[in-house]
């Protein structure tokens, strides 16, 4: 191997990508492929490597499965072509809003030339984020009631905070106050998932969309499971234009979550708007958090939630880390509370 620099190992790998390491051990294993091999034998990934990863990870999310990725790498479009086609749809969808903005922008700039101001509210509204992706009301309790606004709302919002914070109370606030939005909380998974099915037996659509998904979330590693299906079921109902989802890694192990969230980032800014309360740093990757999610952190002492930017030194982010842990430490000390024995 050349300048080791030029390598990275599995995990930088893939942070870089946006996948999990499992999904390149999944291409590695369909001959996708074929990293190198350091002195010690480890997995490393010099830049062909990952100019091909990156070739699979786009091909990935144009909706290609990985046997239709295989094939347009070996030489056949056919399977290309319909993809780009919808792609294009969507590029043109957004480009003409784009030019309506810019129309608009044009005829306010003619207006002030012309010594007439915009009308009140003209420019928040072309200019601000949309009224529907933002969210004001006091704080419930352990609160006392302050005032909590949040605006431009992103696609992925993780909801984080020690135990007792209220980050709970704080979803469900937003689940009554947000237009339109639904709470999926643990329930979901009563009666091991047995609601879940029972929507999937009554709902051909619901299944085909909960089928679909699985099967991209297996490409990556995932094994299928009780609580993913019924996660799924959740995340796939049609309805509520936001969710706020009740610890979303609940049940899954780290294969399937680090599958799951890689998932919901390929949704893009265009997806509804989820919160995710989550204290798994498979979930909540500081170092992957990109620009269509935000971290919304609740404080032990109550102070009120604020947004923490993902990089070491901004404020709150030591307090953030603090409170995720891998799968399986989470796994270990489930339902432990500390306890302190009193001096006699």
């Amino acid at each position: 191997m050349s300048s080791s620099a030029q390598f990275l190992n599995s995990s930088e790998a893939a942070r870089r990508l946006g996948v999990s390491t499992k999904a390149l051990r999944l291409y590695e294993q369909r001959g996708l492929l074929t990293p190198v091999r350091s002195a010690a034998g480890w997995r490393a990934y010099g830049p062909a490597e990952m100019s091909r990863a990156a070739e699979i990870v786009a091909l990935r999310a144009l909706g290609l499965s990985l046997a239709q990725v295989a094939r347009v790498l070996w030489g056949d479009a056919g399977d290309l072509e319909p993809a780009l086609a919808a792609h294009q749809v969507t590029l043109e969808g957004r480009a003409r809003e784009l030019a309506a903005t810019v129309e608009k922008i044009r005829g306010l700039r003619t207006d002030i030339a012309q010594g007439q101001m915009p009308t009140s509210g003209e420019l928040a509204r072309l200019l601000g984020p949309p009224a529907d992706l933002s969210v004001a009301f006091d704080l419930p309790w352990p609160w006392g009631g302050e005032r909590f606004e949040l605006r431009d709302i992103r696609a992925l919002n993780y909801i984080i905070g020690p135990l007792g914070s209220g980050k709970t109370r704080l979803a469900l606030r937003l689940a009554e106050t947000l237009p339109d939005a639904a709470f999926l909380g643990l329930d979901r998974l009563a009666e091991d998932g047995a609601a879940a099915q029972a929507r999937l037996d009554t709902d051909p659509a619901l299944k085909a969309r909960v089928d679909e998904s699985l099967a991209w979330l297996v490409e990556d590693g995932a094994v299928v499971s009780k609580p993913l299906v019924a996660l799924l079921v959740g995340l796939e109902a049609e309805g509520p234009a936001v969710l706020v989802v009740d610890l979303v890694e609940k049940g899954l192990d780290q294969a399937a979550q680090e599958a799951l969230i890689a998932h919901l980032r390929r949704r893009g800014a265009g997806g509804r708007p989820l919160f995710l309360l989550t204290r798994s740093n498979a979930i909540l990757d500081l170092a992957a958090v990109g620009p269509d999610e935000s971290i919304l952190f609740c404080p032990a002492n109550h102070s009120p939630p604020t947004r923490v930017a993902p990089y070491p030194g901004a404020p709150g982010y030591e307090a953030v880390t603090t409170c995720l842990a891998s799968p399986e430490v989470r796994a270990r000390t489930e339902g432990v509370i500390a306890w302190r024995p009193q001096v006699a």
